[in-house]
């Protein structure tokens, strides 16, 4: 006769053997990427229905550390039907002019034509990328459907940060050849959607262009931090780089951008998002 303790232990060691035999296959990168693009796409329309303010600070030093030119702008970000108007609330700066700081605020800005205004002007218009539901361009890394086709993925691990849990996941271009970004994102485990993303160039700019042609971009890649909404929907709020430019041998600048989404409001009525995570 089976004594209540072994006939409890049976019990209890059937349970465990079908919860491991029931348990989920875990996921690969490319599962994980896949809802990481569904809930992207679904993302990107939510967008549309916040206004935020958007700060942007870029600097341009020559290459011993000399500040040539810094610029700061705010802007306040409404959306449109097909992306976004930015109302520029504030632009000030600094340049370096005959061995002396001017500052300056508002528009015209000063030497518009000058080469680092050149440089400052070309890095604002493409952050503030009026196409875009947050302020950042799309093919900037392999978040939606569309761009993850030229990806390949590979899953580095999971781990905790600030108490959630994360799926970190490498991606790189399926072109070898192909010079295009290469880097890590970090993938909220639940929601399925980007809480960070780090990137640099997939390959070095070739060797004849950088020796004969005296052309580079040597540090260049970014990060950007995503915050999740209260009603779910994960906004970037951060976007960062420096990198140095050497082009045709005249032109060699360090350069710094800076881009912060703050101050979330909603234009509608709230509405949820539904994110796509693992079968049960």
């Amino acid at each position: 006769m089976w004594s209540t303790h072994f006939f409890v232990f049976l019990v209890l060691m059937a349970s465990v053997s079908f919860g491991q035999a029931t348990d989920p296959q875990p996921l690969t990168a490319d599962a994980i990427m896949a809802r990481v693009a569904a809930n992207q796409d679904k993302s990107e329309t939510l967008r549309k229905q916040y206004i935020y303010k958007q700060h942007i600070h870029i600097v341009t030093r020559k290459t011993n550390a000399t500040l040539m030119r810094e610029e700061t702008t705010d802007y306040r970000v409404v959306p449109t039907p097909d992306g976004t108007q930015k109302e520029l609330q504030l632009l000030k700066g600094r340049y370096w002019h005959q061995k002396q700081y001017l500052d300056f605020t508002g528009e015209p800005v000063p030497e518009p034509d000058s080469l680092d205004a050149s440089l400052v002007q070309q890095f604002r218009d493409d952050l503030a990328n009026t196409d875009s539901k947050d302020g950042l361009g799309r093919d900037l890394f392999p978040l939606t459907t569309e761009q993850q086709e030229k990806y390949q993925f590979r899953l580095i691990g999971q781990e905790t940060q600030q108490g959630r849990n994360l799926y970190h996941v490498g991606f790189s271009p399926k072109d070898k050849e192909e010079h295009a970004w290469a880097g890590e994102a970090f993938i909220d485990a639940t929601d399925f959607q980007p809480v960070r993303v780090f990137t640099k160039l997939s390959r070095r700019i070739p060797f004849v262009v950088r020796t004969m042609l005296g052309t580079d971009l040597a540090g260049i890649g970014f990060n950007v931090d995503y915050k999740r909404q209260e009603d779910g929907v994960w906004f970037p709020t951060s976007f960062g780089t420096e990198f140095r430019l050497h082009v045709l041998f005249f032109l060699n600048r360090d350069i710094s951008v800076s881009l912060e989404n703050t101050t979330f409001e909603h234009t509608h009525v709230k509405s949820k998002i539904e994110v796509l995570g693992p079968k049960q």
